[in-house]
């Protein structure tokens, strides 16, 4: 894999200094300094794969950005920082920093650190997928265990009829079987007027 494009938002000084040590490391970086930040410029000319912050102390205003580009732009995000405090640690990680590194700064690591920033990254994106998935399905569930409900209440039918009624009417219309469910729960509805 080639070297990553990463972005480099510096809150500690006015230096390029990271951003030279990255490219010596034969990383495409790139700085941005904190007042200057724009989440339609980073998401949209910049597209950076890693984003890195580097910060003394980590600042509300800085979780805020850091929650607001993870919206629009979920990339890898590690932050530098002097700031050892835990409650600062547990604001960072729920904001979706992947990595979180105290007073680490050392070129001899970076490489490592950006590494495992990205695979935790790639797995917590996974994870999410998968999470969403299954809220999906439990969805799908619950409106199908509703549409049968209506039909056992309505037309007396078994658990297994309504099922069966509900899923052949889905493939009748090609539609899918939750689309399904709600066609039956609307029309329950209209009825009901």
């Amino acid at each position: 894999m080639s070297p990553y494009k990463i972005l480099v938002i510096e809150y500690l000084s006015k230096s390029k200094e990271l951003e030279t040590m990255l490219n010596k490391l034969d990383f495409q970086a790139i700085t941005l300094f904190s007042e200057s930040l724009d989440i339609n410029k980073i998401s949209n000319e910049i597209m950076p794969e890693v984003i890195v912050f580097n910060s003394e102390k980590v600042t509300d205003k800085m979780i805020q950005f850091i929650k607001e580009l993870n919206l629009v732009y979920a990339r890898p995000t590690i932050l530098f920082s002097e700031d050892s405090d835990s409650k600062s640690v547990n604001k960072v990680i729920q904001a979706g920093i992947s990595a979180y590194i105290v007073n680490g700064l050392e070129s001899k690591r970076i490489k490592n650190i950006i590494d495992i920033a990205a695979a935790r990254f790639k797995e917590q994106q996974q994870l999410k997928a998968e999470l969403e998935k299954t809220r999906d399905k439990l969805e799908e569930r619950k409106l199908v265990d509703r549409a049968k409900g209506i039909l056992i209440k309505t037309r007396g039918f078994s658990e297994d009829e309504a099922y069966h009624t509900i899923r052949k009417l889905a493939m009748d219309r090609n539609i899918a079987l939750a689309e399904m469910a709600k066609n039956v729960i609307a029309m329950s509805e209209l009825l009901e007027l």
